[in-house]
């Protein structure tokens, strides 16, 4: 590479940054076409064939002819991941029923430890729950 021109270092400049932007497109066609459970095996063998002899090609056609499934996928993956994770929480924080909170609220009560009115608001909070 040849630093001493200014015009040398525009254009390697816009050659690393189209490299970048391709690698950061090849990796979402990428991660779309694994995520995809309705696009049969040979395809995405194909599509990554292609993605290999014919990158930049290959890449923008993918983006045109599946672009519009490639969010729904994706916010498809998001709502999965959110809903694992809210599950994960619940079961690492022991989060129980309503019926086990009010039976250990009536526990409670019956050991003299809460009055009525805080047993009474106790089985209210778990039934709103």
């Amino acid at each position: 590479m040849d630093w001493s021109s200014f015009w040398n270092v525009i254009w390697y400049t816009v050659m690393v940054f189209a490299f970048i932007a391709y690698l950061m497109v090849l990796f979402m066609v990428l991660s779309d076409l694994f995520r995809d459970h309705k696009l049969a095996a040979g395809w995405k063998v194909v599509w990554i064939i292609l993605l290999i002899v014919l990158p930049y090609i290959t890449a923008f056609v993918y983006l045109l002819a599946r672009g519009p499934g490639m969010a729904e996928r994706g916010q498809a993956a998001a709502i999965a991941a959110e809903k694992a994770n809210r599950e994960y929480i619940r079961h690492a924080a022991g989060q129980s029923s309503p019926a086990a909170d009010i039976a250990t609220a009536k526990s409670l009560l019956d050991a003299g430890t809460i009055t009525p009115e805080e047993y009474e608001a106790l089985k209210a909070k778990a039934l709103a729950a």
